[in-house]
């Protein structure tokens, strides 16, 4: 987990708003037969600032960095939405979750 969870911006009274991804709807998870897991972004309601990022996959450490210099340059979900991510990768589930967070919905699900 890298910044917020949910909990924390509950309690602080941050209105906020979530895009999630299934590893199992991940073209390159499906390809690896490694589908258990999701990304879950957690994104400012009113700006799309990325509050926090949850991952739970075998690839999670790998995944982070993304997040976490996205958050220290105080990234919107949009803006990962925006980025062109390699095909098929595992990456393109972060860029998924915050397509449905900023957007509503994601592409691939």
């Amino acid at each position: 987990r890298g910044g917020k969870s949910e909990e924390d911006v509950k309690a602080a009274g941050i209105p906020y708003k979530i895009g999630s991804f299934p590893m199992a709807a991940n073209s390159r998870s499906k390809t690896n037969m490694d589908t258990d897991g999701m990304v879950k972004v957690i994104a400012h309601k009113d700006t799309d600032r990325l509050l926090g990022v949850h991952i739970v996959a075998s690839v999670a450490g790998e995944l982070i960095n993304e997040a976490a210099l996205a958050m220290e340059y105080g990234a919107s979900a949009e803006d990962i939405a925006r980025v062109c991510h390699a095909h098929p990768t595992v990456s393109e589930a972060l860029k998924e979750a915050c397509v449905a967070a900023y957007a509503g919905k994601a592409i691939n699900f």
